[in-house]
């Protein structure tokens, strides 16, 4: 409140009440006791400008109560900044606060000015802030006829700050300041020398800058300087002392300012801090910070010109800004410090959206979740949103500068570990999404699974003897089915595939999200994304205790179990250890002569035995080239032996991971190469030595290895797969093409 204003005294008469009157009971209310009326000069009253400051200390300093509070401190065991949570007075850090940017805009007025003095004296209670720029004109002013010094330093409003027009990186603005400093001390003294005037001078206040003596004047002839010392009036912040938590706080501002004013050494208590600079200052956070992986968090820095500079580093726990305006610790941030996060967020999202194609969408907000910016500005004339000044408002517009970082300092930032921060994060959700998502509750009813022929007892306390077969297809399922007419359908469940499975180990985020097959894959077993199955006892919180997997007997087929095997294995790789995947295998070739019937269950099988069968001919031979070449009858005859048709899937140690790992992995190129290379010399050798080809399932097969299966089985369909894929040397055909042309030429001819 201004001189002039005027205060109206809590518990008057309310608004309209005429005067000598008085308000009615409420109805009911019992009367109580009447209440002395106050007189019109208590009522309203007028107020000095010092009188209201210390009736109102919180519209010009802050709160003056006590707050807890995390704040960056500087800790000497640490040697370094720590954050931590601080009990601590606002107003009095303010005031404290006011002193010091006062000694650190001196810079701005005197380029030679390079030594800062900063003591704390806690148990006295005194503080003394000194600084050897220029000196304050130790002379009288003419209009208000008395000394400079004691004029901005003991009447308010006063200051060298109000000419709006000239463009100043000071932090003063409003003519409050050391003022307030004053007036919130029991004691303060100002000295100061002027080489220019050839004078020095002292004065003194006491009791909240109501009693001042009078100035003291000698001749000078040293150097410049200006010291202010002040002890508190720490009632007036309802402290006894000054404790731990705020030397720690106000020994922190002194190391700002060692970081933030360029080329000032600043001494704490008659030791000189070691920071000699911004990027000096920046280490004192990040020392002995490491990332996930252990490595000390790296900053990147850039000194962009004479007005900012700036230094970004990877932060794990949220946004984190380290800001100065013209010296000013501007702890809540502002406009300075969006203008640089934004620049440095637009080039990081370019770079995660490209790393993160398919994955959850990644907005510029989370990526500024993981930058940890500081920055040193001098801004022109800054406004802040209020006198405590932790917020900057001032438009980028109006900053007098502008910061624009070098192309070496964004890919530093690219470097930092900052993308790999927002990877691992997006990764992470990812994670949590497929989590909720993808885990499904063991249930006996299932609802909205199309062609499902869910067992009995799926999902029941009986669960664990149910089996689920997957079948390649609709026709694999009525064959299935038919089957299921032999061993019943209380613990045996058939569900189609559309086609082949999703390749899960290389998918995107978005595609397994979306992906209906692996849904409803994860239902019908009951699934829990990232749940570990270790134990037999384990399964039986699933809805099914086996999974068997019948598709046809060619190389497409064993694609198709490969996929499904590795759908599991990438995602629980416990399962591939438990006796919990089956194959129900069919024959591929069957030769018939009388009431003689044999089956084989692959090509190299049949290969072999008509080599060693003379009369091989005389037999009746049937290609299955799918199963939905078998008959009902066929399948019931399948179904009746599955002693023979039911092959175990068997871990036996890390081979097996490695093999499925290699055979479906995009990391694993290399390997796959060499892996299929070796597979052709082999296959080339044996023919050339009059060999039969290598083979997996034989009449005594019972069980097969993952190793196995990826070598001997799937490797078939590898080999197919870049006889489909590569033209041929001769006429630069793929078969498939090749096929189409011969076919369009005899219906031509």
């Amino acid at each position: 409140m201004l001189n002039g204003d005027v205060a109206v005294d809590p518990g008057i008469q309310a608004a309209g009440d005429a005067p000598g009157t008085s308000q009615p009971a409420a109805s009911g209310a019992a009367a109580g006791p009447a209440k002395k009326r106050q007189t019109i000069e208590r009522v309203y009253q007028k107020k000095t400008q010092l009188e209201h400051i210390l009736l109102r200390p919180d519209t010009y300093i802050g709160s003056v109560e006590p707050v807890t509070e995390s704040q960056w401190v500087y800790d000497g065991e640490e040697e370094g900044m720590v954050r931590r949570e601080i009990t601590y007075v606002p107003g009095l850090y303010k005031i404290f606060d006011e002193i010091l940017v006062n000694a650190a805009d001196n810079k701005q007025r005197d380029a030679k000015m390079d030594c800062i003095k900063v003591d704390i004296d806690a148990e006295n209670n005194v503080i003394s802030i000194w600084n050897n720029g220029k000196g304050i004109p130790v002379t009288e002013h003419k209009g208000e006829k008395m000394f400079v010094p004691t004029m901005i330093f003991g009447h308010l409003l006063t200051s060298s700050n109000y000419n709006d027009e000239e463009e100043k990186v000071t932090g003063g603005r409003n003519g409050y300041g050391a003022k307030l400093c004053n007036i919130f001390s029991s004691k303060f003294t100002v000295e100061t020398a002027s080489k220019e005037y050839k004078r020095s001078f002292k004065q003194m206040w006491a009791n909240n800058m109501t009693k001042s003596s009078e100035p003291k004047l000698k001749d000078f002839s040293g150097e410049d300087f200006t010291k202010v010392t002040f002890s508190p009036d720490l009632s007036k912040f309802k402290m006894e002392s000054l404790d731990r938590d705020t030397v720690a706080l106000l020994s922190r501002r002194a190391y700002d300012i060692a970081g933030a004013a360029w080329g000032v050494k600043v001494f704490l208590n008659g030791k000189r801090i070691p920071v000699k600079g911004f990027k000096d200052y920046i280490d004192q956070y990040l020392k002995g910070k490491e990332d996930e992986a252990g490595n000390q968090v790296k900053v990147v820095f850039e000194k962009v010109n004479d007005r900012w500079e700036i230094g970004v580093a990877m932060s794990d726990q949220g946004f984190q800004q380290v800001s100065f305006v013209n010296s000013i610790a501007t702890t809540k941030g502002g406009r300075h410090v969006d203008y640089i996060a934004d620049q440095i967020v637009g080039k990081l999202v370019e770079t995660v959206k490209k790393k993160n194609k398919g994955g959850i969408q990644i907005r510029p907000f989370q990526v500024k979740n993981h930058l940890w910016v500081f920055i040193n500005c001098l801004i022109v004339n800054p406004t802040f949103d209020s006198q405590t000044k932790e917020n900057m408002t001032l438009q980028a517009k109006s900053f007098g500068s502008k910061c624009q970082p070098s192309e070496k300092f964004i890919n530093g930032v690219l470097k930092c570990g900052v993308v790999e921060s927002v990877m691992a994060w997006a990764r992470f959700k990812a994670q949590n999404q497929l989590s909720s998502k993808l885990t499904a509750k063991k249930a006996n009813k299932l609802k909205g699974i199309p062609k499902l022929e869910d067992a009995n007892d799926a999902g029941t306390k009986n669960s664990a003897m149910c089996t689920l077969i997957l079948t390649e297809g609709d026709s694999a399922k009525t064959l299935a089915v038919s089957g299921l007419g032999v061993v019943g359908r209380d613990h045996y469940g058939v569900f189609p595939l559309r086609g082949k499975l999703l390749n899960v180990r290389e998918a995107s985020h978005k595609q397994i999200l979306e992906n209906q097959e692996i849904n409803h894959i994860i239902k019908i077993l009951g699934l829990q994304y990232k749940k570990k199955y270790e134990t037999v006892e384990d399964l039986k919180s699933l809805r099914y205790g086996k999974l068997m997997i019948m598709t046809d007997q060619d190389q497409d087929g064993s694609h198709i179990k490969g996929l499904l095997i590795n759908f599991l294995h990438h995602n629980w790789p416990g399962l591939l250890r438990l006796p919990f995947i089956e194959e129900f295998i069919t024959p591929i070739v069957k030769a018939t002569k009388g009431k003689e019937e044999l089956s084989f269950f692959s090509i190299p099988e049949f290969e072999e035995w008509k080599k060693h069968k003379d009369n091989w001919n005389s037999y009746k031979i049937k290609y299955y080239k799918g199963l939905g070449t078998s008959t009902s009858k066929e399948a019931k005859e399948y179904f009746s032996d599955m002693g023979r048709h039911r092959i175990k899937f068997k871990y036996e140690n890390q081979a097996d991971d490695q093999s499925i790992i290699m055979a479906f992995s995009k990391k694993a190129v290399e390997q796959r190469k060499e892996w299929l290379t070796q597979g052709m010399e082999e296959r080339k050798r044996r023919r050339e030595l009059g060999l039969p080809e290598i083979y997996l399932y034989t009449k005594e097969t019972k069980a097969v290895t993952y190793t196995d299966f990826v070598n001997k089985e799937l490797i078939l369909f590898s080999n197919l797969d870049n006889e489909r894929s590569i033209p041929a040397l001769v006429d630069g055909f793929k078969p498939g093409q090749r096929k189409v042309s011969l076919l369009c030429y005899f219906n031509c001819f």
